[in-house]
């Protein structure tokens, strides 16, 4: 007699609590994972960008340069350079090893929301409150952005690249991709002011989050809308969202100090995960393993499986 298959276990949400880190920048606006998911950034009211090993709490470089507050950051596909932008309206390259300015970007009417490199981290992408997307090039020594993306019609709040994309959210309320190959514009409108935007593992899908408390997932290429996310609180702050890393769950930050997670398929809630008593501003998910970050106030939190143990911990 044959016995059956055991069942594939369901993946794993992070709801063990490893960190603390109190990063010491004031509130601190962002925090994301580099490409590999070794080390994150922390964005701090302080003007300052840090630079740590999340899972052991040990900060490995602080990049002062910002005039104002910095409220994003992204770290190249090989772990060399950073991007930021901030409230000071300026876009700045950094050298990782050195922690020293390489360039800044001025050009942008008003603070820069989101910043993200294209995949070769040639040309950094900025968005700003003042509706225009800039496009920087970082061999170049001239001050003037190569390209302005400027049809939204009011702050862009998030973009996400990809090889030949760019996926941009406006509080006009529309999601707006730009192919590059083809020259052409796409445009969904989901009504709310989105608050950020995000592509899905598999680059299928794009996970919109906007003010009505409400997270969408929308078919890239035809703008169909395939689910939607509801339960947590989203009213007045631009809070991050994401996919987990195998696809399986969606995630978004809460105003009420919880983080949710969502089954993809079904829309079911899955875990409402405490963080706090606070708004959780920001959140990152490791890319290959079920590993999250979120910032609350002063501190990060980082978090992992139920059945997570650390290295050389007692077992």
């Amino acid at each position: 007699m044959a016995f059956p298959e055991p069942k594939p276990r369901g993946p794993e949400l992070p709801q063990k609590r490893l960190k603390t880190l109190d990063c010491g920048q004031g509130a601190i606006r962002a925090v994301r994972f580099n490409v590999d998911g070794n080390y994150c950034l922390t964005c701090g009211s302080d003007k300052t960008l840090k630079l740590w090993n999340p899972l052991r709490g040990t900060l490995l470089r602080t990049y002062s340069g910002h005039g104002y507050e910095v409220l994003d950051a992204a770290g190249s596909f090989d772990n060399s350079s950073l991007c930021s932008g901030g409230g000071d309206k300026a876009v700045v390259l950094w050298d990782v090893a050195s922690g020293q300015v390489v360039r800044k970007f001025r050009g942008h009417a008003g603070k820069v929301n989101t910043v993200q490199f294209n995949e070769e981290a040639t040309v950094i992408l900025s968005g700003s409150i003042d509706s225009t997307i800039r496009c920087w090039d970082c061999r170049s020594r001239k001050p003037e952005p190569i390209q302005t993306l400027d049809e939204a019609r009011d702050g862009i709040s998030s973009v996400k690249v990809s090889d030949h994309e760019v996926l941009a959210g406006s509080v006009d309320g529309r999601v707006r991709r730009y192919d590059l190959r083809m020259g052409q514009l796409f445009s969904d409108y989901v009504g709310s002011p989105i608050t950020c935007i995000c592509f899905s593992r598999d680059g299928q899908c794009a996970l919109v989050s906007s003010l009505d408390s409400t997270l969408r997932l929308l078919d890239k290429d035809t703008g169909e809308l395939l689910g939607e996310y509801t339960g947590h609180k989203n009213k007045e702050y631009k809070l991050d969202c994401c996919l987990s890393e195998r696809d399986t769950h969606v995630v978004s930050c809460s105003e009420d100090g919880k983080v949710f997670f969502w089954d993809l398929v079904e829309g079911a809630l899955a875990l409402a995960l405490p963080v706090g008593p606070g708004v959780v501003q920001s959140l990152a998910y490791h890319p290959t393993e079920p590993c999250l970050l979120t910032a609350m106030g002063r501190s990060i939190q980082c978090w992992r499986e139920e059945t997570y143990e650390a290295e050389g911990a007692p077992s």
